[in-house]
């Protein structure tokens, strides 16, 4: 292939043609299941999925099927299938993505917001247009660029789901119903991860599992006077705390049970090395701290473990607590925690989900009645080795469109499809990938889209394929 003008052809056709889906695309808060229960009704998944189905089928790729699949009571699931260029079916690669979104969020920049769509400069802000909206135009363009190039590939199918954002729930009955229509899985290309920066191609190669739930603890009826009842009756705030004390250790955030931990591999340690020498202070330096609050460490390695092969603790929401403006002297009946624990790769999560159970709930201070109520647990996944092949066409890839050598790390978050496929197709091939960078801030406010970084990724997607074919 031609690299420098397959690159060319990428860039004038995200420019020409995908940018402008992604801002209509961006409009629509077609939001997760998870937080938009009434989904089916308010019909925004449904304009989501059918304004990415009509480019899609509007794309040159001889021979490309594509068609919205749909279970009942189940989010719709786009399915899309390109034969071989030789017309083999004797293997096939997979790219997925997904198209739901997670909620508005608060602390949006003031000209900006969760559903209008702003480029400035590289810049393409708004929810979902990076996680993961631009990945069904993305693997087409891969595609159809290589071809126009005279390339080959294999067969290829393309799963972009609905419901990646509540934890792919509806994702195994998809997975089952089109098993037959999928084929022998040989390489699956995943456009939904992270990159340490913008400057190289990043492949992810292990992610982290999650317990999340909520912690209850009541203590009275009703709420009486503080000055009346404090101490005699034991806080509820107080006992929470005491709880999550059997959990975290409260000076340093290292996970006191073993349960939760695992040994960490030495070629994800030597790659977290590798990656935290790469990455240096921009490891803590991208987060917008206030005041003088510092990162947990000034270790590279250690920062890059952290992240990716160690339980940490966050609470993400609370009840039972009033707002400061309406908070009297009143000792509150109950307090409940929202709890999201990040487990490593290879800790089983619905046996963690158990462990923290009992740990939180078994003899409870002052016999306060305590319970945890535990969400759906996601197990993490740390990829099969790479082959000398794959390895060496993303090493060739990253040179060639980005002048620099590619770099592994494994990322903190969860991609619950990862492990389903792991388990179905054991002697798959993974390249995981993806476009959110420092500052691009998914899930949260004033997300955006790296441009030059997806066009790049595209192009490297492109070549792999080829590659691929060719092995």
């Amino acid at each position: 292939m031609d690299y420098q003008r397959l690159l060319a052809m990428v860039d004038a056709e995200w420019e020409r043609s995908i940018l402008p889906q992604l801002h209509d695309y961006i409009r629509i808060p077609c939001k997760s299941p998870a937080f938009d229960r009434q989904w089916a009704e308010t019909g925004h998944l449904e304009k989501a999925v059918k304004l990415i189905e009509t480019w899609c089928k509007a794309q040159p790729i001889e021979g490309l099927e594509v068609e919205i699949v749909r279970l009942p009571g189940r989010s719709p699931l786009l399915f899309m299938e390109i034969p071989a260029t030789d017309g083999s079916t004797d293997e096939t690669v997979m790219l997925y993505g997904h198209f739901d979104k997670q909620p508005e969020m608060t602390g949006w920049r003031e000209d900006l917001g969760p559903w209008v769509p702003v480029r400035e400069g590289d810049k393409l802000y708004g929810r979902g247009g990076a996680d993961d909206g631009y990945a069904a135009f993305a693997s087409l363009l891969a595609i159809s660029a290589l071809r126009k190039e005279g390339a080959k590939h294999k067969r290829c199918v393309v799963l972009i789901e609905g419901c990646e954002e509540s934890g792919s729930f509806d994702l195994p009955f998809y997975l089952e119903h089109l098993s037959p229509r999928i084929g022998d899985v040989s390489l699956v290309v995943c456009l939904d991860s992270g990159c340490g920066n913008y400057e190289q191609l990043w492949v992810t190669t292990s992610l982290r599992g999650l317990v999340g739930g909520t912690l209850t603890v009541n203590v009275l009826e009703q709420g009486v006077h503080s000055g009346d009842a404090s101490g005699v009756v034991p806080s509820s705030f107080r006992i929470a705390r005491q709880l999550l004390s059997r959990l975290e250790d409260a000076d340093t955030g290292r996970i006191l049970p073993q349960a939760f931990h695992t040994a960490i591999p030495e070629d994800r340690a030597a790659q977290a090395k590798t990656s935290g020498r790469v990455l240096a202070e921009s490891l803590f330096a991208r987060f917008p701290y206030a005041g003088t609050t510092h990162a947990m460490s000034t270790d590279f390695t250690e920062l890059v473990l952290n992240r990716t092969w160690r339980p940490f603790l966050s609470v993400t929401g609370a009840a039972g607590l009033p707002p400061i403006d309406n908070a009297g002297n009143v000792l509150r009946p109950s307090t409940s925690l929202k709890l999201s624990l990040r487990l490593p790769p290879s800790v089983d999560a619905p046996t963690a989900a158990k462990e923290l159970q009992t740990l939180l709930t078994r003899d409870p201070p002052y016999g306060a009645s305590v319970t945890f109520q535990v969400d759906e647990p996601g197990s993490g996944w740390n990829a099969p080795p790479l082959a000398p092949w794959l390895e060496q066409s993303i090493d060739r890839a990253s040179q060639t469109y980005f002048e620099r050598e590619a770099c592994y790390m494994g990322e903190g978050g969860s991609i619950p499809f990862m492990g389903m496929l792991g388990r179905k197709y054991p002697r798959a091939q993974f390249m995981i990938t993806g476009v959110l960078g420092p500052q691009s801030n998914a899930h949260g406010p004033n997300e955006f889209l790296h441009i030059p970084m997806a066009k790049r990724l595209t192009a490297c997607v492109a070549n792999v394929l080829a590659d691929h074919a060719a092995r």
